[in-house]
């Protein structure tokens, strides 16, 4: 009889030549555990996913709840559905007014691809400029979004009239004219290796955006729901995009994805043509009632106001020569090395000794922590001590 691990291989598309090959039998708080029987701390928390941990008791109920009543009923947009509704309502809440009309969809993928639609569509306008750097998703739309050759060579050609800038260079923005219909942008790049945005490089975004009546447009999807140590990075910077982009975490542990823009805005997409947006599963009822319980357990848990004092410790904690820098904000930090191959020698020690950690797509010598925002202050110094054990 084959393995699971057999059947995965065989069956299974594969995106790598060296699958880590972890069977994960159940996951429970920080920890995941396998078939083996061994406790794995998950530092990358499904690559900033499960930030609220395994098995929160509150999701599982709310996804229980929603299960006994209905699960998919009709195309997002047409039937008055409860939990989106719900969700959309407590979601607003928490946004500027100008933020005041949500479009869920499934991943964040379609989230930037809906985002940059709408740009589109209301400004009249096609050319969209993005920062170097920047990972906004792999379908073919998203893609474009992407300087990196190597990942988007074999793939294009890809979409028409995208043009980069360089990521906290305001020299760099000159090119940007009334011509363009959007500028899109992460408030802390993800796969470049968490590098926050300067407050002067995104008031000057914003600044440019509003004097040539571009839309800005922010991808929360990896730095969004608290992960920076507000809700949203944005509220940081007191910059307010005019779309905002969230998936991730946000479906606290399910496929969902938003973008949220002003009724005007969004309204652009209602008509000529109508249906200017479609999607069969975004605002899934089950995925919004699991985001509305994740949305209640973040605000009223007060992990959101603990997260600056763990990234403090961790920063204190991981002091080491090999250690030539650590990047980032809050719980999205990652640890700077010489190369690649000492990175990896790291990550996969770290394996052996119960910590799953990754590397990044624009930056392989850097080591990454996204630990779920739950994790504890003895947790982290536990982890930190095994991490200087492997890199050492």
């Amino acid at each position: 009889m084959p393995s699971q691990k057999e059947l995965f291989l065989r069956y299974q598309a594969q995106t790598s030549i060296a699958p880590l090959l972890l069977e994960i039998q159940k996951a429970e708080g920080i920890y995941l555990y396998d078939t083996e029987g061994r406790k794995i701390v998950d530092l990358i928390s499904g690559i900033s996913v499960s930030s609220l941990g395994h098995g929160n008791q509150s999701i599982i109920d709310a996804i229980k709840t929603q299960a006994e009543k209905h699960l998919h009923v009709m195309v997002y947009g047409e039937l008055v559905q409860a939990p989106q509704i719900e969700l959309a309502k407590l979601l607003s809440e928490f946004l500027p007014q100008q933020l005041d009309n949500i479009y869920f969809v499934s991943t964040g993928s379609e989230a930037i691809e809906g985002a940059v639609k709408l740009a589109r569509r209301y400004t009249s306008k096609s050319k969209i400029a993005v920062a170097k750097n920047a990972y906004h998703g792999n379908t073919l739309g998203a893609m474009s979004f992407m300087s990196d050759m190597h990942y988007r060579k074999k793939f294009e050609p890809l979409v028409p009239d995208v043009y980069f800038f360089e990521f906290n260079n305001t020299a760099s923005l000159d090119f940007i004219d009334d011509s363009f219909a959007c500028i899109l942008v992460e408030p802390v790049q993800g796969e470049a290796g968490y590098i926050p945005a300067t407050d002067l490089f995104l008031s000057s975004l914003r600044n440019r955006a509003s004097q040539l009546d571009i839309l800005l447009l922010f991808d929360e999807i990896q730095c969004g729901m608290g992960r920076t140590g507000s809700l949203f990075a944005f509220q940081q910077y007191g910059i307010t995009p005019d779309v905002l982009v969230l998936s991730k975490a946000f479906g606290a542990g399910l496929p969902l994805g938003a973008f949220i823009s002003s009724k005007e805005i969004m309204s652009s997409l209602s008509h000529n043509p109508v249906l200017g947006h479609i999607t069969t599963f975004g605002g899934h009822p089950l995925s919004c009632a699991a985001a509305l319980a994740g949305l209640k357990e973040l605000n009223n848990s007060g992990l959101i106001a603990s997260v600056s004092q763990k990234e403090a410790l961790f920063r204190k904690c991981l002091q080491h020569p090999k250690i030539k820098s650590i990047s980032g904000r809050g719980l999205m930090l990652a640890l700077e090395f010489d190369n690649f191959d000492q990175n990896l020698e790291i990550i996969q020690r770290c394996l052996a000794k119960g910590l799953l950690t990754d590397w990044f797509l624009f930056a392989p010598n850097k080591l990454r922590l996204a630990p779920p925002l739950i994790i504890t202050e003895s947790q982290i110094e536990s982890v930190c001590n095994i991490l200087l054990e492997c890199i050492q």
